[in-house]
């Protein structure tokens, strides 16, 4: 009798789990997941000349409409800037925010937003040209720093200097494309972004990189995630364990080639979890049991997504470091799927 009580109260919990919400009701609707990024930065979100586009945040995008609408192609790229991002998302206009965003306790408790976890580590950087023989952060003394509006990098910046008394003068603008055409026309010394986001551009967007240089000075430590607008718990939640079934994946060695045979063979349990062959923890958020072998099938693990858009084989190369997972030194990892 105990073990039937039990066994329908979590029927209850897996049906009333797996009620949708506003915004998953919408994006099976629209058969699409409006994404918001940034579309100007190699490496997290950039169109090619085919109009294809490419980046961390576009992939990490993709995942999640292949876990709610089976096709990673079901996406709509929306490029927000540094000051439309919060109100595109909060308003609605877009589903979910996948933009070099810095999780700050301020934007995660009072812009009716939620960030879903941590996709990327990195902090303030500022990128110079070798000619100005500047070769650390306390030799900008008067200097004119490009900056995009309503990011947190040119404050970042701002206390470094001030704090050594060291006076400059910001020019900023409101997408990160116009701040580095303004930088490299010569009309500021200097240019501030997030560390990875400078490194993306001098590698890919310039067309003499050797002619500038990323400081080796880090100001900070930056956390980027995705975020959804609140009031949507099982959009949340769906957006929160995408990401971790990536950084899962790749700790237990499952790829983009082998995701469907380790399903098929595995017999850890927790492996089997995972990848939906033992208990039905997809049914929880209304998804296939099988959705996490779909998504990295779509897209590959983290690891996967982080080289293909950062790594050794892509003009930036940037050294994986904090960005890997625990298991190998960094501080990414997934939480239990169980």
């Amino acid at each position: 009798m105990l073990r039937s009580l039990i066994g329908a109260a979590a029927l209850l919990f897996v049906a009333s789990a797996a009620q949708a919400g506003p915004v998953l009701d919408r994006v099976r609707q629209n058969n699409t997941v409006r994404c918001g990024v940034g579309g100007s930065l190699a490496g997290f979100s950039l169109p090619d000349s085919r109009g294809q586009w490419h980046g961390l945040d576009v992939d990490y995008c993709r995942a999640v409409a292949t876990a709610v609408l089976g096709d990673p192609t079901r996406v709509t790229f929306v490029p927000v800037t540094l000051q439309t991002r919060f109100t595109a998302l909060s308003s609605g206009e877009i589903d979910i925010l996948s933009r070099d965003t810095v999780i700050t306790y301020s934007r995660d408790v009072n812009l009716g937003i939620t960030f879903v976890g941590v996709n990327f580590y990195t902090g303030t950087g500022v990128m110079v040209r070798r000619a100005s023989g500047v070769t650390r952060m306390d030799q900008l003394d008067g200097a004119t720093i490009c900056a995009s509006q309503g990011g947190s990098n040119l404050p970042e910046v701002a206390d470094f200097l001030r704090a050594r008394n060291r006076p400059f003068t910001p020019l900023t603008f409101d997408r990160f494309a116009i701040v580095l055409e303004a930088f490299l026309a010569g009309r500021c010394d200097a240019v501030t972004a997030g560390a990875a986001d400078l490194a993306g551009a001098v590698s890919v967007q310039v067309t003499n990189p050797r002619d500038y240089m990323v400081l080796p000075e880090v100001l900070s430590r930056d956390p980027y995630g995705p975020a959804v607008a609140r009031g949507d718990a099982e959009w949340f939640s769906i957006a929160r364990w995408t990401l971790f079934a990536l950084i899962e994946a790749e700790e237990r060695g499952v790829t983009r080639a082998n995701a469907r045979e380790m399903a098929r063979t595995a017999t850890d349990p927790a492996l089997k979890r995972l990848l939906g062959t033992e208990d039905n923890l997809g049914g929880m958020l209304g998804l296939p049991r099988d959705w996490v072998v779909k998504v990295v099938e779509a897209v590959g693990n983290y690891g996967e997504v982080y080289d293909r858009n950062f790594g050794p084989d892509t003009p930036i190369n940037l050294p994986r470091g904090q960005n890997n997972v625990v298991s190998r030194g960094g501080l990414h990892y997934g939480m239990p799927f169980r």
